[in-house]
């Protein structure tokens, strides 16, 4: 078995690096439970229109927004989602997508934004980059990665040895002083939460840079990729314009047929791209499952193809509903609610562990669990290391990185090795 005390100490390393990323994520993160609902009151003012004629006709109001910006092209044509609501139509416009919501009986432009400065589009890049690009990602895998390390090491701590009873193992003793109390709200909490941390740990992976491109190489030597992912490990949108000489008249024939087969909001309709004559109409519902893409045929209004969830790739359907699972979407309002109670419990580990460490940490030093010295390494530990670092590759190349910079760095200036608690040579 691995030595407790060294367990503790990478429980202790791996906590210095991750807490701030976690804390900042659990906030974003709980924020993304709610993109739905949050992107409904910002719509709000568009969402209850005094419309008090017949509407105009879809191609009618795709034209009126590109008349209003000059040079832009049309991208996707949004249905409302009630008679009250303006129309959004997305356009390429200056090298970016710009979302325009206009009056569907004035043909008014009401509001425009670019898609990257919507407020969750934001939230996203917070989330899932720190508005870093690719280079924030990696720091964010990379804090998955050791938050897994955080966990494993903590289970391990929170194993129960010579204990009498469940106190302090299954719920927190809180009248013995607040050194107990500290460490059990850490440890239970822990306990009970863990399970939900791997889960979105694992679901967030797919979408990371580093581990999303390893993932989609290991699919492609196992024959197991498919043509298209169904998700995207890109931040930015990548878009195709449309062909040229379509008919925009097309999209009326188009939502006639998309009406008839109650399709999960938001539903997108784009005009044809590349060499393809036909249009594509996606549900983008955030239940990833219950999404559907179809190809139709803009002067009939025949379904050419639709492709849905049981279309995909077993792997795939694992992912989608992951990520379902992960952004709150996958089984309504108590996923969201489980999503809020892991991010909670998230902070309150975050705070307990550091209180614990500025309690016992003494002056001058960081206050890591002194090293043993003890060189011995298990099978079953190493084992698991290895595992993890070839599953986790950005995980396996940081651990060489502190291991070489503990040994050829730390270890030789004197008072680095104090500050560290690493053993004085026996």
């Amino acid at each position: 078995m691995p030595s407790y005390r060294a367990v503790w100490r990478w429980h202790f390393y791996a906590g210095l690096y991750c807490v701030p990323f976690v804390l900042f994520l659990s906030v974003s993160g709980t924020l993304y439970l709610f993109q739905p609902e949050i992107e409904a009151w910002l719509d709000r003012p568009y969402s209850q229109l005094e419309i008090t004629g017949s509407t105009r006709s879809p191609a009618e109001i795709v034209q009126a927004a590109e008349l209003a910006f000059p040079g832009s092209a049309f991208r996707f044509y949004e249905i409302p989602r009630t008679s009250q609501s303006a129309v959004q139509v997305v356009l390429l416009h200056e090298h970016s997508r710009l979302r325009t919501y206009l009056h569907p009986e004035k043909l008014k432009v009401l509001h425009s934004v670019r898609e990257e400065d919507r407020f969750m589009r934001v939230v996203r890049h917070l989330h899932g980059e720190l508005w870093l690009g690719e280079n924030g990602s990696y720091l964010v895998e990379l804090a998955a990665c050791w938050t897994l390390v955080l966990v494993l090491s903590g289970l391990y701590l929170w194993w129960p040895r010579n204990t009498k009873g469940v106190a302090g193992v299954l719920y927190p003793r809180l009248r013995l002083g607040s050194k107990v109390f500290w460490r059990d709200i850490h440890s239970v909490t822990g306990f009970w939460i863990s399970p939900f941390i791997l889960i979105l740990i694992m679901t967030g992976l797919p979408w990371s840079k580093f581990w999303g491109e390893y993932f989609r190489e290991v699919r492609k030597i196992t024959n197991t990729a498919p043509q298209r992912q169904s998700w995207s490990t890109r931040s930015t949108f990548r878009d195709e314009p449309p062909a040229e000489g379509y008919n925009v008249l097309e999209l009326n024939r188009v939502i006639e047929t998309v009406s008839n087969l109650h399709l999960d909001a938001p539903i997108q309709i784009a005009p044809p791209a590349g060499k393809s004559e036909a249009w594509t109409v996606q549900s983008m519902t955030a239940n990833r499952p219950r999404r559907v893409t179809l190809a139709v045929n803009g002067q009939t209004g025949e379904v050419l193809s639709s492709h849905d969830f049981s279309h995909q790739h077993p792997i795939d359907k694992v992912v989608g509903v992951g990520i379902a699972f992960h952004e709150g979407q996958l089984f309504g309002w108590l996923n969201q609610v489980l999503g809020v109670l892991t991010t909670s419990a998230l902070v309150t580990m975050c705070v307990s562990g550091v209180v614990i460490w500025w309690r016992r940490r003494q002056p001058g030093t960081l206050g890591a669990p002194a090293a043993t010295g003890d060189r011995r390494v298990s099978v079953a530990l190493l084992a698991l290391v290895v595992f993890l670092g070839i599953a986790l590759p950005l995980f396996g190349i940081s651990l060489i990185l502190v291991l070489l910079f503990e040994r050829l760095f730390l270890s030789r200036i004197a008072g680095l090795k104090r500050w560290f608690g690493l053993p004085e040579p026996g």
